[in-house]
């Protein structure tokens, strides 16, 4: 009987280790966003921007913080004005975009790491109603989350972790959904690069950003009355 006993021991322990280190990550992140939104104050686009500018590694700098910030509920609008100011328009997109998919990527699996065994959502009626739906959605049901302008980033990246959706939709999904606001807060940055440095055509880039936002606003409205 003792002989039989040692691999079910062995068993829980490795069970009971992993959901020790599971509930470290959920406590690291926790402390993480408490710490940020302590520091809240010194998360200024310009300053952030003048610090790291200067650096030939900018752009894999930008994109460590944009993942880091994704995890630790900053908001992706300063992170794409971050961009704007530190790389302009066009490669400031593409950085910005990088960036916000990676770091919903990260909160993705971050969540279903920790919440993997932890809790049971099955039990959750209403909850898991929720997530069948968006499961059965695909990319399409992702992208018009990443449209509700009041839907945090960081929020939506776990809680779309909870779901049993794949990686691929789920990025695309991202990336299509998020990739208008991102467009307007890069070229409201850029805007503000250029009346800082006293140039004269910072209009035409925030003309576009604010065409942008009122598309990437007005998307999810326009989706809900051709559902309706």
């Amino acid at each position: 009987m003792a002989m039989n006993d040692e691999p079910s021991n062995a068993t829980g322990r490795a069970r009971a280790g992993r959901r020790a280190l599971r509930l470290a990550a959920l406590g690291l992140l926790i402390a993480g966003i408490a710490a940020t939104w302590h520091w809240r104050g010194v998360l200024d686009p310009a300053a952030i921007a003048a610090a790291i500018g200067r650096y030939p590694a900018a752009p894999l700098i930008y994109l460590v913080i944009h993942i880091a910030a994704s995890l630790l509920f900053v908001p992706r609008t300063l992170l794409a004005i971050l961009a704007g100011l530190l790389f302009g328009m066009g490669p400031g997109i593409a950085w910005a975009a990088t960036g916000s998919v990676a770091g919903a990527v990260a909160g993705f699996l971050v969540a279903r790491y920790i919440n993997s065994g932890l809790l049971d959502l099955d039990r959750n009626r209403r909850v898991q109603a929720v997530l069948d739906r968006v499961e059965r959605g695909g990319w399409r049901a992702v992208a018009l989350l990443r449209l509700i302008p009041v839907m945090p980033h960081s929020l939506g990246n776990y809680g779309l972790g909870l779901t049993r959706m794949r990686l691929a939709p789920y990025a695309f999904g991202s990336l299509v959904g998020q990739l208008p606001m991102t467009v307007a807060y890069v070229d409201f940055g850029a805007a503000g690069e250029r009346a800082l440095l006293g140039s004269a055509d910072w209009i035409a880039p925030a003309a576009i950003g604010a065409a942008m936002l009122a598309l990437s606003l007005l998307l999810p409205a326009l989706t809900r009355r051709r559902a309706g």
